[in-house]
Order: C-alpha cells, then sequence, then structure tokens
C-alpha cells in the first residue's frame, strides 16, 4: 500500500506548479495519517463525529474529481456524485488500499486538469447546490485549486486528531 501523493511536473508554469505542490504538501500529511493502520481502523470511528480515516480519505478523493471537473469543463453542470452522503464513510467492500489508490489517481487527475490551463485566471461556473446562492457563482481555476488546499489542509487535520484517539499516533510522531 502506497501512502505517497504525486508530485507535480516541474515544467508547469510557476503558479501552477507552486499551487500544485502546496496541495501535494496537504495530501502528503492527510497521508502520514493512514500509514500503518487496518481496514477496520481506517472505518472506525474515534470521537463523536461520523468522521473516520477512510471517510475523509473518499470524501477529499471525491472532492478532487468533481473540482477537477467544475474546473476542466466549466458548464456550470452538477457532476455526479457531488452530493453523495456516501462519500463520508467507508461501505461494504472497500479497503484502505483502494481508496489510496483512488486517492493517487484523483490528484493526477486534478494535475492533469490543472496542467491543460493555461490560464488559472479561468472563471467557470459553480453547478447549484442546496447551499448555493440564487444567482450564478463563477471561480477561478486558482480560486478552485486554493479551496482544495484549504479542504485537504482542514481535513488532515481532522484526521490527525482521530488517529491520535486511534492508536495514539499522529502526524508529526509519524514523520520519522
Amino acid at each position: 500500500m502506497t501512502t505517497s501523493s504525486p508530485t507535480p511536473s516541474p515544467s508547469l508554469p510557476g503558479e501552477h506548479d507552486d499551487l500544485l505542490h502546496a496541495l501535494a504538501e496537504q495530501r502528503t500529511l492527510l497521508l502520514i495519517t493512514v500509514r500503518g493502520i487496518t481496514d477496520a481502523q481506517a472505518a472506525e470511528r474515534t470521537t463523536v463525529s461520523e468522521l473516520t480515516l477512510g471517510g475523509i480519505l473518499k470524501h477529499l478523493t471525491q472532492g478532487e474529481q468533481v473540482w477537477a471537473q467544475i474546473m476542466s469543463k466549466g458548464d456550470g453542470e452538477l457532476p455526479d456524485g457531488m452530493l453523495d452522503l456516501e462519500q463520508y464513510r467507508m461501505v461494504d467492500g472497500e479497503t484502505l488500499a483502494g481508496l489510496l489508490e483512488q486517492y493517487a489517481a484523483a490528484a493526477r487527475r486534478t494535475e492533469a486538469s490543472v496542467a491543460a490551463l493555461p490560464d488559472l485566471g479561468r472563471s467557470v461556473p459553480l453547478p447549484k447546490t442546496p447551499w448555493s446562492p440564487p444567482e450564478t457563482v463563477h471561480w477561478s481555476a486558482r480560486r478552485i485549486l486554493l479551496h482544495l488546499i484549504r479542504e485537504t489542509a482542514q481535513h488532515a487535520g481532522h484526521a490527525d486528531i482521530i488517529r491520535e484517539a486511534l492508536d495514539g499516533a499522529s502526524t508529526t510522531a509519524q514523520r520519522n
């Protein structure tokens, strides 16, 4: 089972590479929290929250898939699975190894989507969701990447707390 995150291509323009590098760093921190755990541990709740390590990994995978599609297509359509509540928990038959493979594939798709954009200032309409304002909102590809970085960092922090409650390990202690 691999827990490394793809490294952005050094041939990308500076801003593209900088933002992808920042996202890759956050992915790496998240992946440290799942080192050495079992499928059962990945699915275990350790706090009052419904979040699990596997659920966080699955949610971030779905998020990268959805946001890469929004950024690439730019059509304002709601991507399949964006509102799927199953994205927050492991279901029967899912394994940590499988979730890690899906996460790595989503990261590669995000990086390919960003590499294909000549300008991160490209503005795209966001899909309508239950939490959207009534008017159409547009975000730049840059803002979408910043959102992915924030979302990954936030959930990496959640994952660290869950892991520490699970077995006492933490990202800081596992970095060695």
